[in-house]
């Protein structure tokens, strides 16, 4: 038993993860409001950004910069190792990826504001009975 709360513990951060994305994919399924839907969506993207943050972090390593004027010696005669550094790519890629976020949020909130501006609802059920009755006459 203490070997699965010590796991638990040591790997906080990834079961808050599961636990973020659980909330988004619950919010997704379950709500018949597109508004909440659209929220857990948002949930569950900022979930995966964070885990993805999370990867590229090295515990002790640093940024990689590297000076080639530190103590006379050019970048050449340095001897680099890559595991004294964090990996920069999934932070780079992240950052893309909340933009896209950000951008399908946006796009997604004037689609709700455009439907609840004809069909004065977001609720799925009224909006599939409201468009079914029109495509029957």
């Amino acid at each position: 038993m203490s070997e699965i709360l010590s796991l638990i513990v040591a790997k906080y951060n990834f079961w808050l993860y599961i636990i973020l994305m659980m909330i988004g994919l619950y919010a997704m399924i379950a709500k018949n409001n597109l508004m909440k839907k659209l929220v857990g969506m948002n949930i569950f993207q900022t979930a995966i950004i964070l885990f993805y943050v999370s990867i590229g972090y090295k515990y002790g390593a640093t940024i990689p910069i590297i000076r080639g004027d530190e103590g006379g010696h050019g970048v050449h005669d340095m001897v680099i190792h890559a595991a004294d550094y964090i990996n920069p790519l999934p932070h780079v890629l992240m950052l893309t990826a909340i933009v896209v976020s950000v951008a399908t949020f946006g796009v997604a909130m004037a689609l709700c504001v455009r439907i609840y501006q004809r069909y004065q609802t977001l609720e799925e059920d009224e909006l599939r009975m409201r468009l079914s009755d029109k495509s029957h006459r």
